[in-house]
């Protein structure tokens, strides 16, 4: 009778456990979120360093070209916007997991909060190169339009990396 007892007690304890909607701290889920965070941030690094890398590289050509550093300082002052943009994109999303991820209205205020964010700098930076720094135009926008295809091809094939690896 006692050991009915005990035993009808552990299934009810189990049945209790099972039925709970919130997972156990130690769920299978929470670890593959954490993995997947940290690969998010690692990427991310690495996008913003072959941005530069490549806007580097770009402004060498460039000058190798033209023979002007008019020119190259224009690529680089471009290129620069597009690294800013994803170094504020990486250390944004960085930020992010430190607010509640439970209260969805907050997660998505902050959302829109960044990219307006984002937006801004990148138009006001773009028009500080332009208007007051007189740079040209079109290698100013080259440099821009480089660094912004290099991020995202750059997340592209990391993606398909990390997914060919897992």
């Amino acid at each position: 009778m006692a050991s009915e007892k005990v035993a009808k007690s552990g299934a009810s304890e189990e049945n209790t456990d099972r039925g709970s909607l919130t997972p156990p701290l130690n769920a299978g889920i929470i670890r593959a979120l954490f993995k997947a965070e940290v690969q998010e941030k690692k990427m991310a690094r690495k996008v913003v360093g072959l941005q530069i890398l490549t806007i580097l590289a770009a402004a060498g050509v460039v000058y190798g070209w033209k023979g002007s550093p008019q020119y190259a300082i224009a690529v680089l002052g471009g290129g620069s916007v597009s690294v800013l943009n994803g170094a504020l994109l990486a250390w944004r999303m960085s930020r992010a997991a430190l607010h509640s991820s439970h209260d969805a209205h907050l997660q998505l205020r902050l959302m829109y909060f960044y990219a307006a964010e984002r937006f801004l700098a990148v138009v006001a930076l773009l028009a500080i190169c332009l208007a007051v720094l007189k740079f040209s135009p079109l290698a100013i926008l080259g440099g821009f339009v480089l660094g912004q295809a290099v991020h995202l091809t750059g997340r592209l094939f990391l993606m398909i990396k990390t997914e060919d690896s897992d």
